[in-house]
This record gives structure tokens, sequence and C-alpha cells, in this order.
């Protein structure tokens, strides 16, 4: 069965950085478009970033464009978000998805286009 554990969250002031991890299990990694989502309180789940399965294509909210860095290791299974000059607005527990099918086209920033979710690593940025 698919897993997908999100690890690297907490507590950073504006400016900081952290560096948020997916590790993946159950199939064959390198063969899925691979997407981070956050979730802040009282809102929607929103779409963060893609990244292709194939050519390492890369797609970004426009909030976090310039800021965040998804990249993936396929030779470890794990995607990764780099996320640089934080701000509070960042704040929400962020999760990585992953689709059912292999060998998609573009990745996709809908939710519910995704069918494997992580359970989420909080990231609080104070100001």
């Amino acid at each position: 069965q698919v897993r997908l554990v999100e690890s690297g969250g907490g507590l950073v002031q504006a400016g900081g950085s952290l560096r948020l991890s997916c590790a993946a299990s159950g199939r064959t990694f390198s063969n899925y478009n691979m997407g981070w989502f956050r979730q802040a309180p009282g809102k929607e789940r929103d779409f963060v970033a893609a990244i292709h399965w194939s050519d390492g294509s890369t797609y970004y909210a426009d909030s976090v464009k310039g800021r965040f860095t998804i990249t993936r290791d396929n030779a470890k299974n794990t995607m990764y978000l780099q996320m640089n000059s934080l701000k509070p607005d960042d704040t929400a527990v962020y999760y990585c998805a992953a689709p059912m099918l292999a060998w998609g086209m573009k990745p996709s920033s809908r939710p519910n286009e995704y069918d494997y979710w992580g359970q989420g690593t909080q990231v609080t940025v104070s100001s």
C-alpha cells in the first residue's frame, strides 16, 4: 500500500527557512507526479507546488514562487520542499500528495486529483 510520511515542520521566525521531506513507499516512486499542499485553520487545502515524474518540471502557487523550491530524489523515494523567506501567512499544516495513476501529464494543482496523502507536518511562522 502507498504510504507518504512528511517531516521537517516546526516553528520558525519570519524570514527563516525550513526544509520539508516526504518519504514515499509502497510503489515505484519515480513513476508518479508529486505535490505539496497546505491547509491553514479554517481554510481550504491549497496547492503549494508540484513536480513531474519524468522531466522534473516544477509548478508553484503564485504566493510561494521565488521563495519555495520543490525537488525529488528518486533514488531515495523522497520529495522535498525548501522554504525560504518564510512569512506568517505560510503558517499551515503541509501535506504531500500523490495521484493513483502513473506517468501523468502536467501535475495537477487540484487536491481532488490526488489520491494518497501524508499525515501532514505543522509549519508555524512567527512574526
